[in-house]
């Protein structure tokens, strides 16, 4: 190598060090929750009762682009998991899928306008939510976690996630699971009944992993009062075709 070439080199090693980059690792869970990744949450999934809508969503799978878009991405992943007739692309040879942008169609603008998530209080209500799936022509049920119990929620998530027609989604807390820190929104992919716990496919993937928390925990976490959505607790949504 001469000394141009040395230069040249030295040049494009300095322009990579100054590229910001973020840790790999996210956050630590707390205790209580577990993980996906583990030996501990592998076998739960694999000898879950109710793992049916593990499939269609993991395939389809999103990250939040932005920490206001937990409800953008859930959105476009249950809508491609339901394939729902998409939005095409000329990029794509007519073939699309959907996205945290397509999502807002017409009709979901007039429910809830794309620019009005990423300004205080920022994301999505459980009322919007539900709001924007039904803008597709979906059956959505909202229930606040202060109409149910956990019983109802219990027997209505497992019969849910036990068939490829129905998905259940969840908005809770945070902070009441340990997590860091405000409302959330994230579908379920199966329930393990040995252990009563829930798996939540959490869309916010950089901030932490899928994780398995228990029925109760999952359900106190959702029966929090969100105000912004009129002092109204959080809840879930059920949503088919």
């Amino acid at each position: 190598m001469n000394c141009i070439e040395r230069l040249a080199f030295a040049a494009a090693l300095a322009v990579v060090a100054a590229v910001p980059t973020a840790q790999a690792e996210t956050l630590p869970l707390p205790d209580g929750l577990v993980s996906l990744s583990t030996p501990e949450g592998a076998e739960m999934l694999f000898g879950a009762e109710a793992n049916t809508d593990y499939f269609p969503l993991s395939i389809h799978f999103t990250t939040q682009d932005n920490p206001a878009y937990c409800g953008p991405a859930t959105i476009a992943m249950v809508l491609n998991a339901l394939n729902v007739p998409r939005p095409a692309s000329d990029m794509t040879l007519g073939l699309g899928m959907f996205d945290q942008d397509n999502i807002f169609t017409p009709a979901a603008e007039a429910v809830m306008p794309a620019s009005a998530i990423v300004n205080p209080p920022y994301g999505m209500t459980l009322n919007q939510f539900g709001g924007v799936l039904a803008a597709h022509n979906l059956g959505v049920e909202v229930v606040h976690a202060a109409d149910s119990d956990l019983d109802t929620f219990r027997q209505t998530a497992i019969a849910q996630l036990e068939d490829d027609d129905h998905f259940i989604l969840v908005n809770y807390l945070r902070k009441a699971i340990g997590q860091e820190s405000g409302g959330h929104i994230s579908p379920l992919g199966a329930y393990d009944e040995d252990t009563d716990r829930f798996l939540i496919l959490d869309v916010t993937r950089y901030k932490y992993p899928p994780i398995w928390v228990e029925a109760t925990a999952l359900f106190e976490a959702m029966n929090t009062i969100d105000s912004a959505n009129d002092g109204k607790t959080r809840g879930y949504v059920s949503v088919s075709r």
